[in-house]
């Protein structure tokens, strides 16, 4: 059963401005589901649409409707709809610098006030570095721990469905094998359904049950997660291999011929 549905949505910036065209997903309860797409494809508006943050940059779903547990979302006030269980983690690891990690993490509470202490007690048992830096300026503490204080942040708004705008991005590799593993356990022991927006398709399909491919404002590709990985177009402009599965040179693809079957 589908618990968020995303349904033919269009969306304008500024009323001029149309970033996202006829836009459909879903993401079942208890799924890890990636929508994939290169930098200004509408993955982050489409994530803002749905937690209601877009009303901050001037942008409005125009056409479509966002729905979640029966409820209509779209152009919903953020407040309402994080009571409702959908809590997104912006892109670029936002924290309160100032601040130190754990009062980030108390400042998240808002949702779940009587569960501080236990919410508290997960977090810091899912992300052990966050506690041993719960005293910590939220500033002064390194790229991965910020993704795991706002991953844990998150956590703390005791969600039902997750927003993830590209955990990976700049973190090195093995941070990103640990920062994946963390969200493929968020989803797995705390039952959180999670739509994860990504421009590391290897990473984001290795987690996922189904995934979406975007591309300038529309969904060109869907299917199940082995499904796109077998896709050849895929294969080629978002995994960096060839028809015969070896891996290509930037300086190769970069000006491939375009002939991508869903355009």
């Amino acid at each position: 059963m589908a618990s968020l549905v995303v349904s033919n949505v269009e969306i304008m910036y500024a009323g001029i401005i149309w970033a996202v065209r006829g836009v459909s997903l879903e993401v079942g309860e208890g799924q890890i589901v990636t929508l994939l797409g290169a930098n200004g494809a509408g993955k982050s508006t489409t994530l803002k649409a749905i937690s209601g943050l877009l009303e901050l940059e001037e942008g409005k779903v125009t056409t479509g409707s966002i729905t979640y547990a029966d409820h209509h979302i779209e152009n919903g006030a953020p407040e309402t709809i994080s009571k409702l269980g959908i809590i997104q983690v912006m892109e670029g690891r936002p924290v309160f610098e100032h601040l130190t990690v754990e009062q980030n993490l108390l400042a998240s509470a808002h949702n779940a006030p009587s569960n501080l202490r236990k919410n508290l007690e997960m977090v810091y048992e899912l992300f052990p570095k966050l506690q041993l830096l719960k005293n910590h300026g939220a500033g002064y503490v390194s790229g991965g721990e910020q993704q795991m204080l706002c991953m844990g942040r998150a956590l703390m708004a005791t969600p039902k469905v997750l927003l993830l705008d590209e955990p990976s991005l700049g973190l090195a590799p093995l941070l990103i094998e640990e920062i994946y593993t963390k969200i493929k356990g968020i989803n797995m022991e705390q039952k959180v359904s999670i739509l994860l927006v990504e421009q590391n398709a290897r990473v984001a399909l290795d987690i996922a049950d189904y995934g979406y491919v975007m591309e300038s404002g529309k969904i060109v590709l869907d299917g199940s997660a082995d499904k796109l990985k077998d896709n050849e177009d895929v294969k080629e402009f978002y995994l960096g291999l060839s028809g015969l599965g070896e891996k290509r040179r930037y300086k190769d693809v970069k000006h491939y011929k375009r002939r991508k079957r869903w355009l």
